[in-house]
């Protein structure tokens, strides 16, 4: 058991160390993501119960502070991180707490994304919820395996539909420096990540979590400057599957847990295992990272 002393000096050193943090560049600021629409009832919460693979409440094993940077053993770099257990990234949307209780098979409220999963989907644009949109919604959720395919539209049904958006190209918008040299583009609005090496995207785009309002993944230009397959959070005591530091603590790395969250990381960019274990094999040291954008609240 850690002493509340100690707790404490930790605590203190912490908040000294965040207070002295570079913040977010304002050169590389964008426009506010759309609002959610407002009209949802009260807090959203998974629609089906947790499970040791999704559990409810879920918290980062994020570092605020920079590792200790040393070269890992080839014994060290020879152990892969272990898998993690199936149902851990299935698409679980957010939910009004009601109907999640009441098993709803087809949600008559408005989602917080109603306007943005409207215009994706070809409906009419109203904000509203109607019946034809509840089963334009279901489809494309039972199409995609998000549960419950209540209609709801909700984060991460918006979430889905920006990845398939961004498929083809993904610096449609031309938010990402183009460079001769890999950049490993990191758009907060869409929490996607991708690497493009010139105008050829050469890894992604895959779906990404990144900091929270708090604690927000920093802006503009970093570089990669240490990977650490197997690292281990000092602060949480938690794994940080091929994690590839680009701005002091803030690493992309893989987290066993869901990245789809309505709560933000503590910085770090949070990715799938599959993903993570991909993008570990596509960048090496010093390759350079670009950040930009919002992520909306939470």
């Amino acid at each position: 058991m850690i002493s509340r002393p100690f707790v404490l000096r930790g605590l203190t050193a912490l908040l000294a160390a965040v207070a002295v943090l570079p913040p977010v560049g304002p050169a590389f600021a964008d426009p506010v993501p759309p609002a959610p629409t407002p009209g949802h009832e009260g807090v959203l919460v998974p629609g089906v119960p947790p499970a040791p693979s999704q559990p409810w409440t879920f918290d980062t094993p994020d570092q605020v502070l920079a590792p200790q940077v040393y070269t890992p053993t080839r014994k060290e770099d020879a152990v892969e991180p272990a898998e993690a257990l199936q149902g851990t990234y299935d698409l679980i949307e957010y939910v009004p707490l009601g109907e999640a209780a009441r098993k709803v098979a087809c949600s008559k409220l408005a989602g917080p994304y109603q306007r943005q999963v409207e215009y994706w989907l070809k409906l009419k644009v109203d904000g509203k919820q109607s019946a034809a949109d509840c089963r334009a919604i279901r489809a494309f959720q039972r199409k995609y395996k998000i549960k419950p395919d209540s209609g709801f539209a909700g984060p991460v049904t918006w979430s889905r539909m920006q990845l398939l958006s961004a498929k083809k190209n993904p610096n449609a918008a031309g938010k990402c420096p183009v460079r001769t040299y890999r950049v490993t583009c990191v758009d907060l609005g869409r929490q996607l990540t991708w690497v493009q090496k010139g105008k050829k995207v050469v890894y992604g785009p895959v779906p990404v979590r990144t900091g929270r309002t708090a604690y927000p993944t920093r802006g503009g230009w970093h570089k990669v400057y240490w990977k650490h397959k197997n690292h281990h959070s000092t602060l949480y005591d938690t794994p940080m599957p091929y994690a590839q530091f680009f701005s002091g603590g803030q690493a992309f790395h893989a987290v066993y847990g869901s990245i789809y969250t309505t709560v933000g990381s503590m910085g770090c960019v949070n990715m799938r295992l599959a993903d993570a274990r991909t993008l570990w094999g596509v960048l090496k040291t010093g390759d350079r990272v670009f950040v930009w954008g919002r992520r909306a609240a939470g």
